[in-house]
């Protein structure tokens, strides 16, 4: 087997502008820039792979990354040599293609990509905490601002860490997310364990109190020390190739047709949705092809489904649709956070129920595939956003 050396970077992605200050003494935050989508880590022959099948041409692909037309192919025709494959087919006259070394190559890299998703991401939240830390001389000014937050993976928390440093719902200056993405599970138990401050787990709000996501959660949440606070509603299903070729409508489909599933971690929300569900349709694990085979997250399960590696998997309508997948809905759940009641009146957890309440994060929420805001910024009591919770 020939070996080459891939070399990324992540500075485009993760450090690649520094925008609006935290606070008026000009802390800074990171955003990623524009590039190949899904791109947290960079490298340039996939790059070119990426801009080649996205463009169907060189020329169009070396407009579309700044370089020169004979740049691009001299460097195709060095990685050729050096992998000792073919990635562009290519004639004059016709669009250009990828290869079927050069499709496996991509689809490879993309599903390493979308597995790293949740570290990189955590690795963007440490670099804006350092940041914030270099900028701002007054650290308990600073810490005032900060809120760690321990949450099963999210995108809407990714767009509401961006809007949340950058601009606070009355004018004034935001608050900074410190977001670590784990298992629903593990993040309720980083709170009561004083890791956090906030914690992010999700739910179906149709489950009764013998369910497994009531036997789960109950245990963890005690009324009068945690108080729920709503995020969003969200829709959970499965996500299939673009046409849903199977013709797959639920898990029962699943099973009988033996379609190739890929699952997610235990103590991971989707892990547990997934059991109840099953549970509901009468299944066991034996029933669905590939219930052991795991993917750390939503991105990861579209990137297997894309790939062809699996034939279905259970996620967000939102990593379906940013990989331009099939969706079928199975299911409404509502994500929560959570915290302890003597944090609720601190500034830092104030200022976000304010920004969560306000209109311009209602109005970005809303607009994300498959998210609608539900009691957002609403400090409520269990047995209202958890109908299953009996006291």
């Amino acid at each position: 087997m020939r070996k080459i050396e891939l070399s990324y970077r992540i500075t485009e992605r993760v450090t690649g502008q520094v925008t609006q200050p935290i606070s008026d003494r000009g802390a800074a935050t990171i955003r990623p820039a524009t590039g190949s989508p899904h791109a947290l880590l960079r490298n340039p022959m996939m790059d070119v792979l990426h801009a080649v099948r996205e463009q169907g041409s060189i020329s169009a692909a070396a407009r579309q990354l700044g370089l020169s037309y004979r740049h691009v192919w001299g460097q195709l025709k060095q990685w050729e040599a050096d992998l000792g494959h073919e990635l562009i087919v290519w004639e004059r006259g016709q669009a250009a293609m990828l290869s079927p070394f050069g499709e496996r190559l991509l689809m490879a890299e993309r599903l390493a990509q979308a597995r790293l998703g949740p570290q990189m991401e955590s690795l963007r939240a440490e670099l804006e905490r350092a940041f914030a830390l270099a900028f701002e001389p007054d650290t308990q000014a600073l810490g005032a601002k900060v809120l760690t937050l321990y949450a099963s993976h999210d995108h809407a928390l990714n767009a509401l860490q961006d809007m949340a440093v950058s601009q606070g719902s009355d004018g004034g200056p935001g608050v900074y997310l410190d977001i670590r993405f784990c298992g629903s599970v593990d993040a309720i138990r980083a709170l009561n364990e004083g890791r956090c401050v906030l914690a992010g787990f999700h739910t179906q709000p149709f489950a009764d109190a013998a369910s497994l996501s009531a036997r789960t959660y109950r245990p963890l949440l005690k009324p009068g020390t945690h108080k729920i606070i709503g995020f969003a509603r969200r829709a959970q299903g499965l996500i299939v190739t673009a046409g849903n070729p199977l013709k797959l409508r639920d898990l029962g489909d699943v099973a009988r047709l033996q379609a190739r599933f890929v699952n997610r971690a235990k103590g991971t929300g989707t892990r547990l949705l997934l059991e109840e569900l099953m549970a509901q349709a009468g299944l066991e694990p034996i029933d669905i092809s590939g219930f052991h085979t795991v993917e750390s997250s939503h991105a990861a399960v579209a990137q297997a489904v894309a790939s062809g590696r699996a034939d279905v998997g259970l996620g967000t309508e939102y990593a379906a649709r940013s990989q331009g997948l099939g969706f079928v809905p199975l299911t409404d759940e509502r994500y929560l956070l959570v915290c302890l009641k003597a944090a609720l009146d601190t500034p830092g957890v104030q200022r976000l129920l304010a920004l969560l309440r306000s209109q311009p994060w209602q109005a970005r929420l809303n607009a994300l595939p498959g998210y609608a805001s539900d009691h957002c910024g609403e400090v409520a009591a269990m047995k209202q956003l958890l109908p299953w919770w009996k006291a």
